[in-house]
């Protein structure tokens, strides 16, 4: 890979390009190891990581031990750059071919990795919450299987993931429904799928896992032995004797074939979550001709997603902040427009007429 200025149509400048190629190299940072490296002060390598920071090209996590320095993290260099070309003019064809060599540089060190190593024991709830933002940064795609009472990492601690959602990284997630019924999480759902996630929910997964792009996965060894609260961020092992929960890190392998292939039969088997969509849909009769237009407002399609998801009246009402009396009004107002005499006629015509689609 060459030394030139490449990236100037990206808006990104001669000494932070240095910087951020570098990242890229060493994967993770901080501000005294970059200024050692590349013979800056610590002044001007503390400016140049967060200009980067700035312009979405690196992430910053909190350091490996209570009280540590921050470590910078590359984003994924196609991921982060393909914004900043959109937006630039000159020199594109220059800062195109930057993208690519940055972005093998980046593929053949995963690769180095994933030779080094197939499958890594992680231990501690710190050590799992690092490597998961760590992959987080670096991904262009990140697939979760949220379980109740995670371990590692809880929803309100997942900051990274709106961040990333803005740059362009795609999120699915797939939700156990008794999480849906934890105080605040619907709350959190739906800010995720304002955001960009794609979400859906099933009644129970078979186990807690992370798949970044499809390189690597994250998930428990044993089954069973959790214990912790509820979030969007779910994935640790089981708790050992000394009170850390322990997690493996599979790559390229034919294990990590089958852990995408699982999430993915997961995934189609799921009911997809759509919260903030409105305006008229279209509704389409057993004989492919058009019925008349249903028109759902924003809250009745809320209600209806949450009711596909098998989530509680208890439950809605309490994220509604109305009585569980009003809720099941609202059920049945739903019901007679759908023209179904049960809930689960009602879940059947929605499903029909495509209107959570």
């Amino acid at each position: 890979m060459g030394d030139g200025h490449m990236l100037e149509a990206a808006g990104v400048g001669a000494g932070e390009e240095r910087v951020y190629r570098f990242l890229v190299g060493v994967r993770e940072a901080e501000v005294p190891e970059v200024a050692e490296q590349l013979g800056l002060d610590v002044v001007q390598a503390q400016e140049a990581l967060l200009s980067l920071h700035d312009k979405g090209l690196v992430g910053r996590v909190a350091g490996a031990r209570p009280g540590g320095a921050a470590r910078y993290v590359p984003v994924a260099p196609d991921a982060a750059l393909r914004p900043l070309l959109m937006r630039g003019h000159e020199a594109l064809e220059s800062a195109r071919r930057g993208m690519e060599q940055l972005s093998e540089a980046y593929r053949a060190g995963g690769r180095r990795r994933d030779a080094e190593e197939l499958v890594e024991v992680i231990t501690g709830a710190s050590v799992i919450r690092q490597r998961l933002r760590h992959l987080a940064y670096g991904a262009r795609e990140m697939r979760w299987f949220c379980k109740t009472r995670p371990v590692a990492l809880a929803a309100e601690e997942n900051h990274e993931e709106w961040e990333l959602l803005a740059r362009g990284v795609r999120y699915r997630t797939i939700y156990e429904r008794e999480l849906l019924e934890v105080p605040g999480m619907v709350d959190n759902v739906a800010r995720s799928v304002r955001a960009g996630e794609e979400a859906r929910a099933t009644a129970t997964l078979p186990v807690r896992l992370v798949i970044a792009d499809s390189s690597v996965a994250v998930c428990p060894l044993v089954s069973g032995q959790w214990d912790g609260g509820a979030g969007t961020a779910d994935v640790a092992g089981p708790v050992t004797q000394a009170g850390e929960p322990t997690a493996a890190v599979v790559r390229g392998s034919s294990l990590l074939d089958a852990l995408i292939a699982l999430f993915e039969s997961q995934w189609a088997a799921a009911t997809p979550l759509h919260l903030t969509d409105s305006g008229e849909l279209a509704d389409t009769g057993p004989d492919g001709g058009p019925r008349p237009a249903v028109h759902l407002a924003d809250d009745e399609r809320y209600l209806l997603s949450l009711i596909v998801a098998g989530v509680a009246d208890k439950a809605i009402a309490s994220q509604l902040w109305v009585s569980q009396r009003t809720v099941q009004r609202r059920i049945q107002t739903l019901m007679r427009r759908a023209g179904a005499a049960t809930r689960t006629q009602l879940v059947w015509h929605a499903a029909q007429r495509g209107w959570l689609t």
